[in-house]
């Protein structure tokens, strides 16, 4: 069954592009607080270095388990009034506002893993249908302007998420020590203003952004029908591999590079900082929890810088290509990433930062305005989800293999780990020059 969207859609003013991305704020609201706060989380727990990469398996698992089925069934899905994308994005967003109240009040270590696992899950169920929902809305000729938008809340959500615990700390004088064990208070109340922000961002998509119908609702109807049945299903799931668009397989490896790259920064910034700027290991230490928090203002910078570049770098790829964009920022963030090991002085960690943003911005955005226009409007969810295959695979081999890595070969000091991540990304940077951009060929 072929269920087309309609072939020339109407041109959305700014404030319509606002409104379906405004979501995004509250989803990296919510991704931010994990991305810097987890691993300070398990190690205040109790966790070892060399276990981190095994206890953040959840994130990855998560998506690969669950984008793609959710994509299948916003395929598949169609309410006069919800629409097809909304229903996941309404549903996630009450399940991961939940797991966010709960991560922080983890009293052990196997409970702060298993809310993990709640949460990327729940995250992933509203996360998933954004991408779809830019190919959904918009015409060719506005996709990349979409994801860019995406990417500006992307930003602004990260960065505020991601100064909470210093701010809470230095501006409201809440206490940023553990005591008997558990999470600082700091962490605590950022991750309860996440969960309210991660809510009601959604939600505003949610009910000021409407769906087009189906083209052929006798059509759309019996093929709905015919999903329902589980052969029929993981049969269509299944099958997606073999046929993937050739821009898709290409932007795989670019993806898979990438991606290892940017679960190494997530693990191991915090532990590298505490060890190589603040000397220390010790993560009940109030120097480790300081690093914990300078940490976060790094992850704020780079994410700022994403929020910026992401209306910057459309224009440039009208100048040039998306291609060399997303080459020349990945290769920038790489070098930059590796840069961490050289430096000693916490201010001037902000300097390689930089870079990681304007490499942030455009795996955001490059990697999914070019895979849009390969994609039949159809299977738009099923693609996009099938894609994240791509995202948590590197994930899955960095998480079985970096800790092994990082005590063997690097001999525990995780900042060399970086290093690895900087030439990882600088690696995608090249195999992007071999993707083949559709819109570009059909010029």
């Amino acid at each position: 069954m072929e269920m087309k969207l309609p072939s020339l859609r109407p041109r959305l003013t700014f404030w319509q592009l606002w409104n379906m991305s405004f979501g995004f704020f509250g989803i990296q609201f919510g991704f931010a607080l994990q991305n810097a706060n987890t691993s300070r989380i398990f190690s205040t727990l109790g966790a070892q270095p060399d276990d981190l990469p095994l206890f953040w398996l959840a994130a990855p698992v998560t998506g690969l388990l669950v984008q793609p089925i959710i994509g299948y069934l916003s395929d598949n899905t169609w309410h006069p009034y919800w629409g097809r994308r909304r229903p996941f994005f309404f549903i996630g967003a009450i399940l991961a506002s939940i797991a966010l109240f709960l991560m922080p009040n983890s009293s052990a270590l196997w409970m702060a893993v298993a809310v993990l696992w709640m949460m990327d899950a729940a995250i992933n169920i509203s996360m998933e249908p954004f991408r779809a929902f830019v190919g959904d809305k918009l015409d060719p000729t506005q996709q990349t302007a979409g994801f860019a938008m995406q990417t500006f809340f992307i930003g602004c959500g990260a960065v505020i998420a991601s100064l909470l615990p210093t701010m809470f700390s230095d501006v409201f004088g809440v206490s940023n020590v553990p005591v008997g064990g558990m999470v600082p208070d700091t962490v605590r109340y950022s991750f309860y203003i996440g969960g309210l922000v991660f809510f009601l961002s959604v939600m505003w998509t949610v009910f000021t952004a409407k769906e087009f119908p189906p083209d052929d609702m006798e059509k759309f109807n019996a093929a709905r029908k015919q999903s329902r049945h589980l052969g029929v299903a993981l049969r269509d799931i299944i099958g997606g591999f073999g046929q993937m668009p050739k821009t898709m397989v290409q932007l795989a490896f670019v993806q898979f590079f990438t991606w290892i790259a940017l679960f190494a920064m997530w693990i191991y910034t915090g532990t590298a900082i505490a060890d190589n700027v603040y000397g220390t290991t010790d993560a009940q230490s109030p120097a480790y929890q300081s690093a914990g928090n300078w940490v976060g203002i790094m992850f704020g910078v780079y994410n700022g810088v994403s929020a910026l570049a992401a209306f910057l770098l459309p224009v440039v790829a009208r100048a040039t290509s998306r291609k060399a964009v997303h080459t020349a920022c990945l290769i920038i963030g790489g070098v930059s990433l590796a840069s961490i090991f050289m430096i000693t002085t916490k201010e001037l960690l902000i300097i390689p930062m930089i870079g990681v943003g304007i490499a942030w911005a455009s795996i955001l955005t490059m990697p999914y305005a070019i895979l849009a226009g390969a994609l039949p409007a159809n299977r738009m969810g099923y693609f996009m989800g099938l894609f994240n295959f791509f995202v948590v695979i590197p994930q899955i081999v960095s998480g079985l293999l970096l800790g092994w890595m990082t005590t063997h070969v690097f001999g525990g000091h995780t900042v060399q780990t970086l290093i690895l991540g900087g030439a990882s990304m600088i690696l995608a940077g090249v195999l992007t020059l071999f993707v083949t951009d559709k819109a570009v060929a059909a010029k």
